[in-house]
């Protein structure tokens, strides 16, 4: 998988948590696909047929792709356009003072430009903001004059598939297209872009590409949403004495209005950064600004909790064991992890902080030499591996005998954010998820 093939049915500039799964199930579909990607490391991995970082199922599909030959690699921008189709999948970032990044897709699309032919379609996989989609079809006529909609196909179709779940979703989500047509109203690009992603069984929905981008961004926003309610009203619970689980229970327990979330650390690289797609422009600027800081905050929160239960109301000198780095429950990604922010703030107390992960690929400790002696222990991702009743066990083993643990997940059941190591059984309180 290490040189490129002559001519590639499909070319992804891109090889992260996006592109590289499409690719290979480009690949595992019968397509001849060329990877880019500037990582060196990660092309290495790629052209040995190994997976550089964690999906569910994909340590087979890459083994079966290499072994097909059917996944060449390079470093060049330039070679995707050996392909009819170029399928950008590139990080989107937004600066701090809420503008839209489009730096890393301008430079994608100036080293293509001097490749590029009539009939190349250009599909934007990532998320984008609003017009942007019309802009790399403006910028295209405008350096090359080529006419999205009659000479090339530019599209948006949006990535929407949830970490670890790639595989099984790639075929069930509907694939939504959303494409720059000519202005004689035909729809030759949406035809071109649908013929492509046909490879896949999901169905595939026309739109316009702002649309399609609208959609992709507010279904990140109404889940970034949805999980600051139930954070907002854990720091509300804490203020008036009350338990958040107990009180989201008696919300949802058979009222059909009912549906608030559980509380917990809300972050990754979509969530945390797409709310700006809409915020730089908004409507009614600050309001999703508020949703951020309610789930940017829950760290500090936590932190602010510990020193009110630690003796003399300090983290100075006391050993805070974090059970999880990664941004969510099972995976390896710590992209824009709010248990790096959560460590930072620790540090920053004074505390001695010592780390357990087995899923990330930044060093940690082993569990027992997290645990031994901590005054606190926080579970940070609720990852399956922290199986509640052996880590309950562990805490008891291996902790201080009067160790605080903070679980705003409730991964170990003891249906309160903040509970001592004696505390930590079943309170007899069922909880449902929602």
């Amino acid at each position: 998988m290490s040189a490129a093939h002559d001519t590639p049915d499909v070319a992804i500039v891109g090889l992260g948590r996006v592109g590289l799964p499409l690719a290979l199930s480009f690949a595992d579909r019968g397509l001849t696909v060329l990877g880019i990607d500037r990582d060196g490391e990660r092309l290495d991995a790629v052209a040995a047929g190994r997976m550089p970082f964690q999906e569910t199922d994909a340590d087979e599909l890459i083994a079966q792709v290499h072994k097909r030959g059917r996944l060449s690699v390079s470093e060049r921008v330039a070679d995707a356009a050996q392909a009819d189709a170029i399928v950008l999948t590139l990080g989107t970032p937004s600066f701090s003072h809420i503008e839209i990044d489009m730096r890393d897709i301008r430079s994608a699309l100036d080293d293509l430009l001097p490749h590029l032919r009539p009939g190349h379609t250009i599909v934007l996989r990532s998320t984008i903001a609003p017009g942007t989609t019309d802009f790399v079809a403006g910028y295209l006529e405008r350096q090359r004059g080529l006419r999205a909609g009659v000479e090339v196909h530019v599209a948006h179709v949006p990535e929407r598939i949830a970490t670890g779940k790639f595989l099984a979703e790639i075929d069930t989500l509907p694939c939504i297209v959303g494409a720059v047509e000519s202005s004689d109203g035909g729809s030759a690009s949406g035809e071109q872009v649908a013929r492509l992603f046909e490879a896949f069984d999901a169905p595939i929905v026309q739109t316009t590409p702002v649309q399609a981008e609208l959609a992709k961004i507010w279904a990140n926003i109404v889940r970034y949403t949805q999980f600051a309610l139930p954070n907002l009203l854990m720091m509300d619970c804490e203020q008036y004495g009350a338990n958040v689980f107990e009180v989201i229970d008696l919300i949802n327990r058979d009222y059909p209005r009912g549906g608030i979330a559980q509380p917990g650390f809300t972050a990754g690289t979509c969530l945390r950064k797409d709310f700006t797609f809409s915020e730089e422009r908004s409507n009614a600027p600050g309001m999703l600004l508020a949703v951020s800081r309610v789930n940017e905050s829950v760290p500090h929160f936590l932190v602010q909790g510990m020193k009110r239960r630690s003796p003399e109301q300090t983290l100075n000198g006391r050993k805070v064991a974090v059970l999880g780095l990664a941004f969510k429950g099972d995976t390896d990604d710590e992209r824009d992890s709010l248990a790096h922010k959560l460590v930072r703030l620790l540090e920053r107390e004074l505390a001695d902080v010592a780390v357990h992960d087995p899923l990330v690929a930044s060093p940690t400790q082993t569990l027992e030499e997290t645990l031994h002696e901590a005054n606190v222990v926080v579970v940070a991702a609720n990852h399956a591996a922290f199986e509640p009743r052996a880590t309950r066990a562990a805490v008891g083993a291996l902790a201080a005998p009067d160790a605080l643990v903070v679980d705003p997940w409730n991964h170990l059941g003891s249906a309160q954010v903040f509970a001592f190591a004696d505390e930590l059984i079943p309170l007899g309180v069922e909880v449902r998820r929602s």
